[in-house]
């Protein structure tokens, strides 16, 4: 920006307030996608330590740890979760 004796321009001023909403507007998204990807890893380390413990503790495995072709993490976690259920 050019410093016109120590004025800015309206122009100017106007220039930097978008320079400065599109800055925080990514900024914004970018906290909101590292959320996102955080939340995507924190679930899948605690499903896997889940099926880890219910491994050891002597449950039915996931048809995922048994070599069978998973169809869905709901389907994968019900034959643990109805073992832990007393099903």
């Amino acid at each position: 920006m050019d410093n016109h004796g120590g004025m800015t321009t309206m122009y100017e001023t106007s220039d930097l307030h978008k320079r400065v909403a599109r800055y925080e507007a990514a900024l914004d998204e970018l906290r909101a996608a590292h959320q996102d990807v955080r939340n995507v890893l924190v679930d899948q380390v605690l499903y896997d330590r889940w099926q880890q413990i219910g491994v050891e503790l002597g449950f039915a495995a996931p048809a995922t740890a048994q070599g069978v072709d998973h169809q869905g993490a709901d389907e994968q976690g019900r034959p643990m979760s109805e073992a832990w259920a007393g099903r």
